[in-house]
């Protein structure tokens, strides 16, 4: 039986947290030791002070050159550094977050798991499940000037906050809905317990294929969440006399003129998450929202 390469690791760390740099220099040394190949975006791995005389093959890079010839990403931090890793991360490398966040919905580990973690990625112990990402184009004057891509969600929202935005909701190339509003978000199911939750929006399991749209503060008799098909095409017409700026993932920004339309779809891209002891969602939304179920009388999982 031939012998397995050694792992090839690329981290990316929330340079902020002092818990985030202590956890990633003692995964990083233990890797090292194992024979692994680390790399990282060159800020963090210079954040991070390691000592050259450590013997660990570190190389400092920037994405995505770096995390191309990388078998998996690490990412030390909360939600906001793994949308960071996601963003700029080469496309098809899975994603391995470890929580030093608050409620980290999309991390796999936490802190306490480390030595677990290190030693799956030593053994190559990981399976990858794909999540839907998003892709907005911006179109003015019937041509598109600008777009962007997201994994949670993209939201429009007003420019000025004395003002609301009007917008005409199109769902695959019907008028549904004109809303006098904040704005409107726009979510794949991974974003259903980020900005469309908080918006009162229904949490959707990750596996189920869908897009949302929830409307912000509209002033609409109907103005109700919506569940769309995966394969929907959504446009938002914003109208003259309205302007906003578009969010994608809370990170990324364009203005939007008077009379822009948006238009969302599912990229055919997926963003793939490495997982290393992969449970039912029911308990991760459990276990994150902190949700009572004590007296729980079902039967339980071996």
């Amino acid at each position: 039986m031939s012998q397995q390469s050694p792992v090839r690791v690329f981290v990316v760390v929330n340079t902020a947290s002092d818990d985030a740099r202590t956890l990633a220099r003692s995964v990083i040394a233990a890797l090292g030791d194992a024979g692994a190949k680390v790399g990282g975006v060159a800020h963090d791995i210079e954040s991070l002070e390691l000592d050259d005389s450590s013997g660990v093959d570190v190389i400092a890079d920037d994405f995505p050159a770096g995390s191309a010839e990388a078998d998996v990403v690490v990412v030390f931090g909360g939600d906001g550094t793994i949308l960071r890793a996601a963003e700029v991360a080469a496309p098809g490398t899975p994603l391995l977050g470890v929580n030093l966040g608050h409620v980290g919905f999309l991390a796999e580990a936490e802190p306490e798991d480390v030595t677990f973690v290190v030693e799956s990625l030593i053994d190559r112990r990981w399976e990858v499940e794909e999540r839907t990402r998003l892709n907005v184009t911006l179109q003015r004057e019937g041509r598109q000037v600008d777009g962007t891509w997201a994994l949670n969600e993209v939201s429009l929202e007003k420019a000025a906050r004395e003002r609301m935005i009007n917008v005409l909701v199109e769902v695959d190339g019907r008028p549904l809905s004109r809303w006098g509003c904040d704005g409107v978000v726009c979510a794949t199911p991974t974003g259903s317990t980020a900005y469309a939750f908080s918006a009162g929006g229904p949490v959707v399991w990750p596996e189920v294929a869908a897009l949302l749209v929830v409307p912000l503060s509209a002033h609409a008799l109907f103005a109700r969440p919506l569940v769309v098909s995966p394969s929907s095409s959504i446009s938002l017409d914003v109208d003259p006399g309205s302007a906003a700026v578009l969010w994608a993932d809370g990170r990324r920004t364009i203005d939007v003129l008077p009379g822009d339309r948006l238009v969302v779809t599912a990229d055919p891209t997926p963003v793939r998450f490495a997982r290393l002891a992969p449970a039912p969602f029911t308990d991760r939304l459990v276990a994150k929202f902190d949700l009572p179920v004590e007296g729980w009388r079902g039967r339980q999982r071996s």
